[in-house]
């Protein structure tokens, strides 16, 4: 067992738990953050409704998805990949991707390592003032905010 590990405090997440924010037009919720998980990765449950996300690429970190929920086309290097409750996918650092959801309301589970991922979503987000997906009115995303960001956290948008 290395220092790091020894240092680290076993804990769970409750369904339901977690920080809970509006993160452009989605409900986001930390499950694990970089603090907790000695910088090793970052957990954060996805729910949101039919839509696009911007291409992107993270400079940092690789990411994994987990669907959960819903029905979602992920572009991933320039590969159209669908993917259903069960799928996992995964998108390296340095590659493009971005996804769609078909169906929704989707659910997802993100999986980023190293972590820090957290401090993007909380950069861009607000509170979430209940643990559901925002309505238009409730939260209006800044979509042209997002580019500077995102570069702040390692995260390139593309489109």
């Amino acid at each position: 067992m290395d220092s790091t590990s020894k240092s680290l405090a076993p804990f769970v997440r409750h369904a339901g738990e977690g920080e809970a924010y509006w993160w452009l037009g989605s409900l986001a919720v930390i499950k694990a953050e970089r603090k907790e998980t000695g910088g090793h990765f970052t957990l954060i449950e996805v729910i949101e409704n039919e839509g696009e996300t911007p291409l992107h690429i993270h400079h940092r970190e690789d990411e994994t998805f987990l669907v959960l929920q819903g029905e979602i086309e992920f572009l991933v290097d320039g590969k159209r990949i669908k993917a259903g409750p069960g799928d996992t996918v995964f998108g390296p650092r340095g590659i493009p991707h971005g996804y769609t959801v078909r169906k929704g309301p989707a659910r997802m589970l993100f999986l980023l390592t190293p972590g820090g991922f957290e401090d993007l979503v909380r950069a861009s987000s607000i509170p979430a003032l209940a643990k559901r997906i925002p309505s238009a009115e409730d939260a209006i995303a800044d979509f042209a905010a997002l580019p500077p960001i995102a570069m702040r956290f390692g995260c390139e948008m593309l489109g």
